[in-house]
């Protein structure tokens, strides 16, 4: 055992000597008289043992306690203070100071310094370990145990610190939160075991791309955040964003898959952006929307505009929960006739909402629904309301009506080809007299799922209906790979749409083709008595558009076209509205 006797009297170091030497201690003692000298012998020997005086001449012994706990002194070093004090304040004080034990020094004898030396290395022991066990514990709540990254609660935490030093500082902090692209895919087809290793190996490699003074935690899930302090500028954070989105090229190998994905990322700073930390946060997250919105794969530095828009959106979506409570949602139908004789031949059902006596045009408040996923919930709502509308119209006519539909990308699933079964037998509806109208975005998202989908929808009997064609990812491949049975064509190839010649060569062509290949036409937004006659003179099957009628209640659509034998002639020249 290892001592060191800090004494500036000489009596009472020989003193002290003869008691350890007598409690029969295998040990090898050193003795100082002061501070600087103890500092030193302390960084180059480690000791068991410090007896340390109270009173020195040149620092008390509280003060050169404090100095060796923060300079060398080891966690495993036991200290015992001595002095020629009875006062039970100063034994006390020299405990709360870091001291295991307090000795008199006129009490001290063999046994008494033995004991005292014993139960202080037990104290010490205890000590290590509680801190070791604190340290431990400290780690666990404030890393996450799958990357090692520091967690939510640290993050939070640290965020909080840094804010407080920057509001000081002349520069910047940058905040960059990260949600890795379609995570959930690998997830649901690879499994989470694999869907773990793959978010480790991300933030091995995305951790390679930092420095050293940036903090990056694991917000949750695969949303991961970085801080960048003292930054000067918006082009720093841009250019870490870059250099993590570069670090992602590359397929990771995962087992014996390679897996590519990508990273969303939203950036914040402080304190051009946002006042404390929870803005800073959220403006962030609302950058990382942006993100996503914008296709992935990419970073968005918040702007002002993006919280007026999110708020805007938000709000929209308590209305459409609202709406979806209170029942407030109704549809209109709009006119669909046939180009041979004029007599209307089916409706195409439109959703349609009011908010405070105001309505809320479809364009506003559909991608909001889709978005939030409430559109399935509004979507089955239309469905079902259309078919029992259908099925009123159809009881007493010879002739029945069609009914369009508009369905959503996001409801193609087979809850939604029980639903239209259900509906078809609960309000005895043939399912061939539904055309279900898609976007061809619909037949972009998902591939084989959506497919599979539509030709379950097929197979029961129902149409399907290719809307907007002519605009944007219109492709004739979609004709053969999918089962279309009617293509609607979109308003932009009208002729009063353009005053381009050329638009009559093209929507002429493109009627040609379709009808080459079978598939039954509707031109839509015909608006003039131009359109109208063009679209009949080029054989299309069907006509839609405000010539025709507007989108109208369906008591107004049964009263001015079922009731009177409606029918309209190319050779007409008033306006139908």
């Amino acid at each position: 055992m290892k001592i060191l006797i800090i004494d500036d009297d000489a009596i009472d170091r020989e003193s002290m000597i003869r008691a350890i030497k007598g409690a029969n201690f295998e040990t090898d003692i050193s003795e100082v008289q002061g501070a600087s000298e103890a500092s030193m012998l302390i960084k180059l020997i480690s000791f068991d043992v410090i007896l340390l005086d109270y009173n020195l001449s040149s620092s008390t012994g509280l003060e050169l306690l404090q100095l060796l706990k923060s300079e060398s002194l080891k966690e495993s070093t036991a200290v015992i203070m001595v002095s020629a004090s009875t006062d039970n304040d100063i034994a006390l004080e020299c405990i709360k100071a870091g001291a295991q034990d307090f000795l008199i020094k006129t009490e001290i004898n063999a046994f008494r310094l033995q004991r005292a030396i014993l139960n202080a290395q037990a104290r010490t022991k205890l000590e290590e370990n509680l801190r070791h066990s604190f340290q431990k514990a400290k780690e666990l709540a404030e890393h996450d145990n799958l990357t090692g990254l520091t967690n939510r609660y640290y993050f939070d935490e640290v965020l909080r610190n840094e804010i407080k030093q920057h509001e000081t500082m002349n520069k910047k902090l940058g905040l960059l939160l990260i949600d890795l692209d379609h995570f959930k895919f690998v997830n649901d087809n690879h499994g989470h075991d694999t869907g773990d290793q793959l978010l480790i190996e991300v933030v091995k490699r995305l951790a390679r791309t930092l420095r050293n003074n940036e903090l990056f935690s694991r917000l949750g899930g695969d949303e991961l955040a970085i801080t960048l302090k003292g930054i000067e500028s918006p082009e720093a954070a841009k250019r870490v964003a870059e250099r993590l989105l570069g670090s992602m090229q590359e397929p990771f190998e995962v087992g014996n898959l390679n897996l590519d994905i990508s990273a969303s990322i939203g950036i914040a700073l402080y304190p051009d952006d946002a006042k404390n930390e929870k803005e800073l946060l959220k403006f962030a997250d609302i950058a990382l929307f942006r993100s996503k919105e914008l296709g992935r794969n990419q970073y968005s530095c918040f702007k002002r505009q993006m919280q007026e828009e999110f708020l805007s959106e938000f709000t929209i979506e308590n209305q459409l929960k609202e709406a979806l409570k209170d029942n407030s949602f109704y549809m209109d139908y709009q006119p669909i006739i046939s180009s041979v004789d004029g007599a209307v031949i089916g409706a195409e059902a439109l959703i349609r909402l009011k908010i405070d006596g105001q309505p809320l045009g479809p364009n506003v408040f559909i991608p909001i629904a889709e978005k939030s996923r409430l559109i399935v919930q509004i979507g089955n709502w239309a469905v079902r309301s259309a078919i029992q509308q259908l099925s009123i119209w159809n009881q007493d006519r010879e002739k029945p009506l069609l009914m369009g539909i508009n369905i959503s990308p996001i409801q193609l699933s087979n809850q939604l080809v029980q639903l239209i079964k259900d509906c078809l037998i609960e309000f005895k509806v043939e399912p061939g007299l539904l055309e279900l109208e898609l976007t061809e975005t619909a037949l972009l998202t998902q591939r084989k799922a959506t497919s599979e989908v539509i030709h379950s929808l097929s197979e029961l009997g129902c149409r399907i209906s290719l809307d907007d064609f002519g605009t944007g990812f219109s492709s004739i491949s979609h004709l053969h790979s999918f089962p279309i049975d009617t293509v609607k064509i979109d308003r932009s190839l009208m002729p009063s749409s353009t005053s381009t010649n050329e638009i009559s060569k093209l929507l002429n062509g493109l009627i040609t083709l379709l009808k080459t290949i079978e598939t039954k036409v509707v031109a839509e937004g015909v608006e003039s008595k131009l359109d109208f006659d063009t679209c009949v003179n080029m054989e299309v099957d069907m006509i839609q558009g405000y010539f025709i009628g507007k989108p109208m209640h369906p008591n107004d659509f049964q009263t001015k076209f079922l009731h009177n034998d409606y029918m309209i002639e190319a050779s007409d020249s008033q306006l139908q509205n």
